[in-house]
């Protein structure tokens, strides 16, 4: 099963993702975890993203995307992958489905997290983040509705977008997730 996971920041997109990898034995790719570990040990790439990181901006296509292609060539994501923050623009998708025809190993299925805006305000000031401060959460929403919401009409217009209402108890949210999910197997 290949996956992509789009949602705000503070959806709960990691917390399922963990889910959902378990769940059904998926390889997990987070941009943002890969991102902030190259912050965290200095490489050449943290350094460069940590200034867009900082202010609330989207790390440039060109590094996501090379970050992206060199693990998805990797053996391990021939079985199947969940894709979590990447892509997050219209030119990220189409070097994507680039990709992925070039591997002949399409997508299933895009799951779109929907949060409400001040419940994702409350939960990413309460996450405590050094990037959480409340102009750059602000801003990252922002730049979140300017950017990645195309994609969803995208990766409609493909027959592609699940869309999961993300409030509640994480088991029922990790439920209504499954419900799809499930029907990709067999």
């Amino acid at each position: 099963m290949r996956i992509i996971f789009i949602g705000p920041p503070g959806a709960g997109k990691g917390t399922q993702a963990t889910k959902i990898i378990d769940g059904y034995k998926l390889v997990h790719l987070s941009t943002g975890d890969m991102l902030r570990a190259a912050v965290k040990a200095k490489t050449e790439i943290g350094l460069n993203a940590e200034k867009y990181m900082l202010s609330g901006q989207f790390v440039p296509d060109n590094v996501i995307i090379d970050i992206i292609s060199d693990r998805l060539n990797s053996q391990d994501f021939k079985a199947g992958f969940l894709l979590d923050g990447f892509p997050r623009t219209l030119p990220q998708a189409q070097a994507l489905d680039e990709m992925l025809q070039k591997n002949k190993t399409p997508l299933d299925v895009v799951l779109e997290l929907k949060v409400p805006d001040d419940e994702l305000y409350r939960r990413l000031a309460e996450r405590g983040r050094t990037d959480d401060k409340p102009d750059v959460i602000r801003n990252r929403l922002t730049v979140y509705a300017e950017q990645t919401a195309p994609l969803l009409q995208y990766y409609e217009k493909q027959s592609l977008l699940k869309t999961i209402d993300g409030q509640g108890d994480v088991n029922a949210i990790f439920e209504r997730v499954r419900k799809i999910l499930d029907k990709f197997i067999g």
